[in-house]
């Protein structure tokens, strides 16, 4: 069994990154906006994070700020505004948001070019169509990220993926079957009547269904590659905080069947970030007329 290191391989990413933004030479900074709804903690610390990598890589980041009373009207009118400026290159809106704000609407309000999450309906049919253009969702680019730089074969291998959200499990599904990756893909779900015996036929096995060690020994062939894409708090008493993070898959007993594994923490998580970097700098240069 080996590890797959996130943390190792976002700090790899961000590094090229880098390089790649200072031969810009100062001619372009890609400029990502972050648009943050509430006080929601989670959201608090994921933006603080995303402007703290983008600020070491050299790209500039901007946060907009509205409280948890916005209206869709508001917000609509920030993206319109932000759409409409040519040094903004990326624009985040982090979810989750109020519920009386319309996400897929929200999501869809950003022109696909500055759609860096890759939420929007244009982004999911550019993926459909393999167009290259096209911009993944973050989570699921970094999950092909962690496989190719850890040398796990996709081609002709069957990939089962237990969620179907719009954020990692559908997106996921599209890169594998794509015809650069060429898997089989299966997607399971909480309804997924035979689900543990689905699981057990994948060399790839990817737990993104949000539910702590769901995922057990029983469900995994000796020898798989599994992606735990999960994470979700658990009491811990002897933890300073009350908690301790567990991802999706049993990690004590499903680890030593696996050839290769991802921790939680430092597994998936990292690559969210280096990719949603990635995703802002490829639009940049598109928007300037470089090659990606």
């Amino acid at each position: 069994m080996e590890l797959i290191d996130g943390n190792l391989i976002a700090k790899q990413v961000l590094a090229e990154l880098k390089t790649k933004i200072a031969e810009l030479a100062g001619s372009v900074v890609p400029h990502i906006v972050v648009i943050r709804v509430g006080d929601d903690p989670a959201s608090v610390s994921y933006v603080a994070k995303k402007q703290k990598t983008a600020a070491e890589i050299g790209m500039k980041s901007s946060l907009v700020l509205f409280p948890a009373t916005a209206t869709q009207a508001e917000l609509e009118a920030k993206i319109d505004a932000l759409n409409a400026d040519a040094s903004v290159h990326g624009i985040l809106i982090q979810a989750p948001l109020p519920p009386h704000i319309s996400e897929t609407a929200i999501f869809n309000r950003v022109l696909p070019e500055k759609d860096v999450d890759g939420f929007s309906s244009v982004n999911v049919g550019r993926l459909v169509q393999e167009l290259p253009n096209a911009v993944a969702a973050c989570t699921p680019a970094g999950i092909v990220e962690l496989l190719k730089r850890s040398g796990a074969e996709t081609a002709g291998r069957h990939a089962v993926i237990v969620g179907r959200s719009l954020i990692v499990g559908k997106p996921a599904a599209l890169l594998l079957l794509s015809k650069k990756l060429n898997a089989t893909v299966t997607v399971c779900h909480s309804r997924t009547g035979n689900l543990p015996e689905i699981a057990r036929q994948a060399d790839i096995l990817v737990a993104a269904i949000g539910k702590p060690k769901f995922v057990t020994e029983d469900m995994v062939k000796p020898g798989a590659v599994v992606i735990d894409v999960g994470i979700n708090r658990v009491p811990d008493a002897s933890k300073k905080n009350g908690y301790r993070l567990v991802g999706d898959v049993d990690f004590e007993n499903v680890a030593p069947k696996c050839s290769l594994i991802t921790p939680v923490p430092g597994g998936v998580g990292p690559m969210t970030v280096a990719m949603l970097m990635k995703n802002t700098l490829e639009a940049c240069l598109r928007r300037n007329g470089f090659a990606v």
